[in-house]
């Protein structure tokens, strides 16, 4: 079986590059089932027929792409999509609307063929998620030496400001945010707990709070009540204003 793509771009150039690309995947197989010059024409083509996953420009006369696929999204089982522009300045707003890939023109035949790799593995695992009455897990979508990754909130251990960036860690990697953290709070809401002006830690990843010296601290003699962040061992300082709120929170919640 093969993927069906359908190709939604104003630019019939752009349109014949990508049908020779898709017809050059080897792995997973695909085949393009049907073109579009916009929007609207992508619309009319969906009432009728069906794709596993659109190639899909964003700057287009009438309705751009990003509107389409937000559309798409309130569908009960809508296509993927891949979006395949000349702009790389939408592609954090690409991923707030849930796309599979980010891809910038002109397009590379292995870039192309990963996203596709992408589609085949989510479909593959779609009708689990579809019988599951949980919400898609919420991310966090970053910026990382050029690409653009979609941190599970699940795997977040802290966020901390420094200077003028936040600093989001999980087990595995460290990531540079230009988010306000104030902002990132009301985001994540009550999976996380502010602990110094300057940072978050999830509640899930804290394993104890205790009395230890610690750099950065607000008190005489250096020592302060810090909270040690797990899986990684790292202590973070929780400042005076904070240390009840924190402490009381904790054993609420049977820490």
């Amino acid at each position: 079986m093969s993927l069906r793509v359908l190709l939604v771009d104003d630019e019939e150039l752009a349109r014949v590059r990508l049908r020779g690309l898709v017809n050059e995947c080897a792995e997973p197989k695909a085949r393009v089932v049907g073109e579009a010059a916009n929007a609207a024409q992508a619309l009319v083509w969906l009432e009728s027929q069906a794709c596993d996953v659109l190639l899909l420009d964003i700057r287009m006369p009438g309705r751009d792409g990003t509107q389409l696929a937000a559309q798409l999204r309130e569908r009960a089982n809508p296509p993927a999509v891949v979006f395949v522009t000349a702009h790389a300045e939408h592609a954090l707003k690409a991923f707030d609307l849930d796309a599979v890939d980010y891809l910038t023109k002109p397009v590379r035949r292995e870039r192309l063929h990963a996203a596709l790799q992408r589609v085949a593995q989510r479909l593959a695992i779609r009708p689990a998620a579809a019988a599951s009455p949980a919400d898609d897990e919420p991310v966090v979508v970053v910026s990382d030496r050029g690409r653009v990754v979609r941190v599970p909130v699940s795997e977040v251990l802290y966020l901390k400001a420094e200077l003028k960036y936040v600093t989001l860690r999980t087990a595995e990697h460290t990531f540079v945010l230009d988010d306000a953290l104030s902002d990132l709070e009301q985001r994540l809401g009550e999976r996380f707990i502010r602990v110094h002006r300057n940072a978050l830690v999830a509640r899930h990843a804290v394993r104890a709070l205790e009395r230890r010296v610690m750099a950065g601290s607000d008190e005489e003699g250096g020592e302060s009540w810090a909270v040690r962040v797990a899986p990684v061992d790292e202590w973070l300082v929780v400042s005076r204003r904070q240390a009840t709120a924190v402490r009381e929170a904790l054993v609420a919640a049977g820490l």
